[in-house]
């Protein structure tokens, strides 16, 4: 077989692994929690049908395979949970050590390409970065949301600590992460949230 097209099969084997890594938010029914590779393709499809409402020009060429990849890390450093304080401190070198790993499987141009995405969606600066992580933030409420704050009642999650995760969600879209924030407030009061932010 072909050398190239080779790496090229492996690394789709390999990513199907991706399937298997269970994260902490619940499907939209509230029956089981969702896998990595539904998050990332309902990531995609948000891509293409908020684009309108990203506060600078993004380019869907590169947002689209950013987000398909951006979670491949986990198959070799796992899910870090969005508010576990613990496993974020070893968070960055579980997953650079993932992606030296599982972009290196590919050919070189194509590794080098992917890795490159997944360092500018870490690095949270250029406008499709920005837009693709308004989408990897807001997809998780909005799951949490339709399936009556199962997952923040179950983690005690507090208002706090959703601002803080979001405290740049505005910069990828001002309007979703508006949408955003008066979800929060009506789990607010149904009590799936724990109000800690006190107005003065």
């Amino acid at each position: 077989m072909d050398e190239r097209l080779k790496k090229q099969m492996d690394f789709i084997l390999e990513v199907d692994k991706v399937k298997n890594i269970m994260r902490q938010t619940y499907l939209a029914d509230g029956r089981r929690k969702e896998n990595d590779a539904e998050h990332s393709w309902h990531l995609a499809l948000m891509a293409v049908l908020l684009k309108e409402y990203a506060e600078e020009e993004v380019d869907l060429a590169k947002v689209i395979p950013m987000v398909l990849i951006h979670d491949l890390v986990e198959i070799d450093a796992g899910d870090t949970y969005a508010y576990d304080e613990v496993g974020a401190a070893t968070k960055a070198d579980r997953e650079n050590k993932a992606a030296d790993r599982i972009f290196g499987l590919l050919p070189e141009d194509q590794g080098q390409w992917l890795r490159g995405l997944w360092e500018e969606f870490e690095a949270y600066e250029s406008p499709d970065a920005k837009f693709a992580h308004m989408l990897d933030n807001s997809q998780p409420l909005f799951l949490n949301d339709a399936s009556d704050g199962k997952s923040w009642t179950e983690h005690q999650v507090r208002k706090s600590q959703i601002y803080k995760r979001n405290r740049k969600t505005g910069e990828g879209s001002e309007k979703v992460w508006k949408y955003m924030q008066e979800l929060v407030e009506k789990h607010i009061r149904l009590g799936h949230v724990i109000d800690d932010v006190k107005e003065n």
